[in-house]
């Protein structure tokens, strides 16, 4: 299983997916580290990306995805995931990937924002974030996390939820305790 953890910039995408990753022992990748360096000097900029700055960004991305799937690796990665098309592209119709929405409020996430140091992306482009934001659906099946709750909450209820997804028995076996060996 590959988990994608989506939400805008501030929503604790990075601290949550450690947490999450470090507690089923699986792999974590920051999808920010795959932005190529035009993508991050527009954003610390203060310049919102276009679709045509992220495209190459996502294919990256979903190329990562695909490569841990073909190696049959566990894995947490994050992706603002901001539109439906974005989503298409990373998470699609790959079996395996569960999709983590990370929802707060304007308010709080500025708040979080301007607390923040050393990080490219400035609290002035949130209000962009917000406003190219299309919340993911049912049929997206997404895990929606409220982000005002600790973030060791929030990775341990994800945690909790994957384990109600996934098969019963030996599949929720393997998310505590990695593959069988037989």
């Amino acid at each position: 299983m590959i988990v994608v953890v989506m939400g805008v910039s501030g929503s604790g995408k990075t601290t949550v997916s450690a947490l999450l990753a470090a507690r089923l022992g699986w792999r974590y990748r920051e999808g920010d580290d795959l932005h190529p360096s035009e993508n991050v000097e527009k954003m610390r900029g203060g310049t919102p990306l276009t679709d045509a700055d992220r495209l190459p960004w996502l294919r990256k991305i979903a190329r990562e995805i695909d490569a841990w799937q073909r190696r049959g690796e566990q894995g947490v990665l994050t992706c603002s995931a901001l539109k439906r098309a974005y989503r298409d592209i990373i998470v699609g119709d790959r079996a395996g990937v569960a999709l983590v929405y990370l929802k707060g409020s304007y308010d709080l996430i500025a708040r979080r924002m301007a607390a923040r140091h050393e990080h490219f992306m400035p609290t002035a482009l949130l209000e962009s974030q917000f406003a190219a934001l299309q919340e993911p659906t049912s049929d997206e099946s997404p895990i929606v996390m409220d982000v005002g709750r600790p973030p060791g909450e929030i990775a341990d209820a994800i945690a909790r939820e994957l384990e109600f997804r996934s098969d019963a028995g030996g599949a929720a076996s393997r998310l505590r305790h990695g593959p069988e060996v037989p």
